[in-house]
């Protein structure tokens, strides 16, 4: 019987709370954009990714034990930049365990 009665109110809680958050509290001072930007095609040149391949290159090739801290978070920071770059040009899809193993199910129930 308290089982029943914890889980019971579990539920309602849990139930209330996605409502609750879900509320703007300000409309006036919301932002006119939308939550997710419109994605525009940002593909990059084989000549861009040569250049930008040939830079990690170079900067792997270095000799680092000289450099100071603030060159070696510069360098950091520059092949960062460049690793966002090619990830965001490329045109990858990502599929979780989980929906794979789905993906799987429905097929063979399918089929």
């Amino acid at each position: 019987m308290k089982k029943t009665i914890f889980f019971v109110l579990i539920m309602i809680l849990s139930l209330s709370a996605s409502t609750a958050f879900a509320a703007k509290t300000n409309p006036k001072t919301a932002p006119d954009n939308p939550a997710v930007p419109d994605k525009t095609e940002n593909k990059l040149s084989e000549e861009e990714i040569s250049r930008l391949t040939r830079r990690v290159e170079e900067i792997r090739d270095m000799d680092k034990t000289d450099m100071t801290g603030k060159e070696k978070r510069e360098l950091k920071k520059e092949l960062k930049g460049i690793k966002e770059n090619v990830r965001n040009s490329g045109g990858v899809v990502y599929i979780s365990a989980g929906t794979l193993i789905l993906i799987i199910i429905l097929i063979i129930l399918l089929v």
